[in-house]
């Protein structure tokens, strides 16, 4: 049962509703309490001060009934006390001043020699007046009890002293009809308070369930899901068109990561099926002892290129574990020498196509604040990307120029026009423009992904044109003095 209750109440609605009921109750209770105080505050004073009047009035015609000098018979004061106890709930005590009892209205005291306690009397005189829920020791219960002194003529002279007596029954009346009437409406105030919290919690609890639901079948590899945005403009909504992107996201990197896994296989196959195959071929004898050593040359081949695979992958997987480029690797150099060095070492490729090279950089040195190393890749990618596609005698043009705090390096190189639908695809990993050289083994789709990887994590930029022929790569570096 333990179990049961908790696993069924422990929900975020259930949680709400506790919170909700206890505040309300809370309320109430508050509420109530300060009701109560304040209502039987006000009646008690209102009763206390009716007591207090006719305490007064009687008083005044008592004094001569106290008064020796002048004495008024006890059958006048009882008829004026009978007819004040019988227009209202209260009784009256005509007491001497030792507190003895001389004349009552009260029935429950006929026959009955009644004193009052000293300290009621000591109280009355020293302060003036006697207010006070007791028992005056003559009752059972309880009552609302008034005092006030009888003065001689003189009006410094105590000659008695005269107690209104009310009893609490019709006060106690009427706190049941009002603890009735607020416990109904307390009951109404809570089931239209739990109405409406009930409604608006399942308002605001059912996207959370269904994005619980979502996350679920993310865990299990369905990145399809998205979220209602149920037409809401509050953190609810945001919540779930954030909760859409970052599926969008989930789903672009599994994509990612899918073609990756492809990619990498489909580029690693070739070269190991060729070194396996060479490799037994020479083990068993099929390949003829004179050819061997061909063969074993494209076993190397196929191993380097294997290797420079391998080292690319591992750059760029360092370059995305750090995010960025520490300032501690960037150092202070010249842009335009390490680009002419770089163009030099392709001079062999560049003759063997006999490609002409414009080369236009300033007379003065270019300074940037970069990683070196990096940024000679960056140049090498680029040129023998561009030497590669270049037809034979055509032209590849390598510029440098200035403007405002950039440094703009660009590539070009005259071949076929990339299709515009491809022009944001030459820089993803294993993208390759011409499917047909998908086994060249000069390249894996990833030169330019390692460029693109390597200006980024400069903080900087690169884009491609092409168009009419002529395709031209351009990145910024940042200029320094």
């Amino acid at each position: 049962m333990r179990k049961f209750l908790s696993r069924h109440f422990q929900g975020l609605y259930w949680q709400q509703m506790f919170i909700t009921t206890g505040m309300v109750l809370l309320t109430l209770a508050l509420l109530g309490a300060a009701f109560f105080s304040l209502s039987y505050n006000y009646a008690r004073g209102e009763r206390n001060q009716e007591l207090q009047e006719k305490a007064h009035v009687v008083a005044v015609y008592s004094r001569d009934f106290l008064d020796e000098t002048q004495p008024l018979s006890s059958k006048d004061v009882l008829r004026l006390t009978g007819f004040a106890a019988s227009v209202s709930d209260v009784n009256f005590l005509i007491c001497a001043t030792d507190g003895t009892v001389l004349l009552s209205t009260d029935d429950a005291l006929d026959g009955q020699t009644a004193q009052l306690p000293e300290s009621v009397m000591n109280t009355l005189f020293r302060e003036g007046d006697f207010a006070k829920k007791t028992d005056l020791g003559l009752y059972e219960r309880n009552r609302f009890v008034v005092g006030v002194p009888v003065l001689g003529r003189d009006g410094a002279t105590a000659l008695g002293a005269v107690f209104a007596v009310a009893s609490t029954t019709s006060m106690d009346t009427m706190w049941q009809a009002f603890l009735g009437l607020f416990l109904m409406t307390a009951m109404v105030v809570l089931m239209i308070a739990f109405a409406v919290c009930s409604v608006t919690t399942m308002r605001q609890i059912k996207p959370i369930r269904e994005m619980a639901q979502a996350t679920r079948l993310y865990a299990e590899g369905d990145f399809d899901v998205r979220m209602k945005d149920y037409g809401r403009s509050d953190e609810i909504g945001e919540l779930a068109a954030s909760f859409n992107r970052m599926a969008e996201t989930l789903q672009q990197t599994e994509r990612k990561r899918r073609d990756f896994i492809a990619n990498i296989s489909h580029e690693l196959k070739t070269p190991m099926t060729t070194i396996s195959g060479y490799v037994d071929g020479i083990l068993d004898g099929t390949i003829p002892e004179d050819k061997r050593e061909h063969y074993l040359h494209i076993v190397s081949d196929e191993t380097k290129r294997l290797s420079r695979l391998v080292r690319s992958m591992l750059d760029i997987s360092q370059l995305q574990k750090e995010g960025g480029i520490p300032e501690e690797k960037k150092m202070h150099f010249d842009l335009e020498e390490c680009a002419g060095q770089v163009l030099i070492t392709f001079e062999k490729k560049i003759n063997d196509k006999h490609l002409n090279v414009n080369v236009d950089m300033p007379e003065h040195p270019v300074y940037t604040m970069a990683n070196p190393d990096y940024i000679t890749q960056v140049i090498y990618n680029l040129i023998d990307n561009a030497v590669k596609f270049c037809p034979d005698g055509g032209n590849l043009g390598l510029r440098i120029k200035e403007g405002g705090s950039k440094a703009y390096v660009s590539v070009s190189n005259d071949g076929e026009t990339i299709p515009p639908d491809e022009l944001p695809l030459v820089f993803d990993r294993f993208h390759k423009l011409d499917k047909s050289r998908s086994q060249n083994r000069d390249g894996w789709g990833l030169g330019l992904y390692i460029v693109k990887t390597i200006v980024c994590s400069h903080g900087e930029d690169i884009s491609v044109s092409s168009k009419d022929g002529k395709t031209e790569f351009t990145f910024t570096m940042p200029l320094v003095n």
